[in-house]
Order: structure tokens, then C-alpha cells, then sequence
């Protein structure tokens, strides 16, 4: 819950984006995303971001739909530093906790604002938590839009429990972690019945998809979604064992969530 809000401050809007970013095609944003959580966009003057350059692109794109506000040139973007992206919200390896009251110095000063990542809901599987943190020890309220999160859709397609899940971010890049890593979460996953999801970085969709082949037992049950919310959709979710007798899987440019289960 909010800490008691001041009626003179604005509020922060957590604005989904769309899953398309990075990808060869895009798709029409009222696609995916509701006409109020676009009017709301285009309202907005003031942005904490995780790429300046990308959420000028979405913008741009929102502006055809519906006039911003302000000229692309005139808003108000504000990076969220490259520690943030590298060590995460929380911290990490041996960092501080991320303070980011100032970044809503222009909340603070009756102005609403919105979060926005590179693509899908900011502060889940993306850098945003710590602003969202810093907004309610302001007492800012916190409205979250209606739009596209992957995990979710995903999870959903996969046919797995969606009772009890856990998405555990990337795996270790190094093949020996990596499929240590990968044994931990399908015993987990086997003992308690909680589905674990994650992802990679789109060229090492591959290699992933190969360490899990490799490393999983041939009953369980291996799911991946690509290209969600695409025309190229899809969803595959089927035992190891098949996947074994049938290979195929995402390739190097489009964005994956994998996920296992018994």
C-alpha cells in the first residue's frame, strides 16, 4: 500500500511497452495495449527510462496514434543509470541498494510521470523496481497501465502450473553453472510442482535451449514462447524427450521465455 499521498504531487504511471522491440517486425500498438493506457501516454510529459533512444521510438509511435502532449523534443527523459542495469534495483555483488528518490524530483513537484522499459511491464524482468520503491517512501501513488507482460502470457500458453511459479531471471552463461543451475530448478520444480521461468538474451536462445536438452530429464516437460503478441507467435510446450525426437526452437533475434515443469 502507498504511503499517505500529497494531492500536490503527481503520480507515477508504470506504462507497458511493447514485446516487439529489438525484433524485424513490429505490430500495431492497439494491439497490444488498451486505448486508455495509450491516451495516458500521451498525456505524459516526464519519463524515467530504461533506453532514452528506444522510448523516444515508442513514443514516436504513440504520437500516431495519439498527439503527445509535448514535441518528442520537449519531453522529459531520464536514464536510469547503468549500474541499475547491470546489478539490478536491489543491488548486488556488493552494492548499495539504488536511492531513486531524486528521479522524481518532477512527481514531487505536481508533474505526473511515467516508467517505461524497453519492452513489456517495467519493474518485472526489467530495471524499474527501485523507482517504484522510491515513489511510495515519497508517497506518490503508483498507477500501473494495462499492457503485454511476457512471463505472464507464457506462463499461460505453456500448460504448466500457474498456481505456483517462480521466475528466476537468466541462467549462468557458463555451461557448467548453467546446467548445475538448470538440475537445481528441475528438482524444484519435480519436488514442490512450482514451475520455474526464465529467460536470455535472444542470440543465446540457442545455446540455452541446447544446455536444457542436454542437462533435463526426458519427462520433463520444457516450454518456450517466442515472439509473443507477433504475428510469428508461437508456443511450444512438450516433455524433453520430445523435443529430443523433434528439435527446433526461437531463433537469435526473437525474445523467449522458457519454462519447466513437471
Amino acid at each position: 500500500m502507498n504511503a499517505p499521498t500529497d494531492k500536490k504531487h503527481g503520480t507515477l504511471y508504470l506504462v507497458p511497452a511493447p514485446l516487439d522491440f529489438g525484433c524485424d517486425t513490429q505490430m500495431p500498438l492497439q494491439g497490444s495495449l488498451p486505448e486508455a493506457t495509450l491516451t495516458t501516454a500521451a498525456r505524459l510529459t516526464h519519463w524515467v527510462c530504461e533506453n532514452a533512444k528506444s522510448a523516444r521510438a515508442y513514443l514516436k509511435r504513440v504520437d500516431a496514434l495519439h498527439p503527445l502532449a509535448l514535441p518528442l523534443q520537449e519531453q522529459t527523459l531520464t536514464e536510469l543509470p547503468r549500474e541499475v542495469h547491470k546489478k539490478g534495483d536491489h543491488g548486488g555483488k556488493g552494492s548499495a541498494v539504488f536511492d531513486a528518490r531524486p528521479l522524481l524530483a518532477a512527481a514531487l513537484a505536481g508533474h505526473d510521470m511515467g516508467l517505461v522499459s524497453e519492452a513489456g511491464m517495467p519493474a518485472v524482468a526489467d530495471p524499474g523496481s527501485s523507482v517504484v520503491r522510491a515513489a511510495h517512501a515519497l508517497g506518490i501513488t503508483v498507477v500501473p497501465l494495462i499492457g503485454p507482460v511476457s512471463l505472464l502470457l507464457a506462463l499461460a500458453a505453456s500448460g504448466l502450473n500457474g498456481q505456483n511459479f517462480a521466475f528466476v531471471g537468466y541462467l549462468p552463461q557458463d555451461s557448467d553453472e548453467r546446467a548445475q543451475r538448470i538440475r537445481a530448478l528441475e528438482a524444484l520444480a519435480l519436488k514442490t510442482g512450482q514451475t520455474q521461468l526464465f529467460i536470455e538474451t535472444p542470440y543465446r536462445n540457442a545455446a540455452l535451449l541446447q544446455g536444457l536438452l542436454h542437462t533435463l530429464h526426458p519427462n520433463t516437460r520444457l516450454s518456450v514462447s517466442s515472439g509473443l503478441t507477433l504475428a510469428s507467435s508461437a508456443t511450444r510446450s512438450q516433455s524433453v524427450q520430445q523435443w529430443r525426437d523433434k528439435p527446433g526452437g526461437p531463433d537469435k533475434n526473437t525474445p523467449a521465455v522458457f519454462a519447466i515443469g513437471a
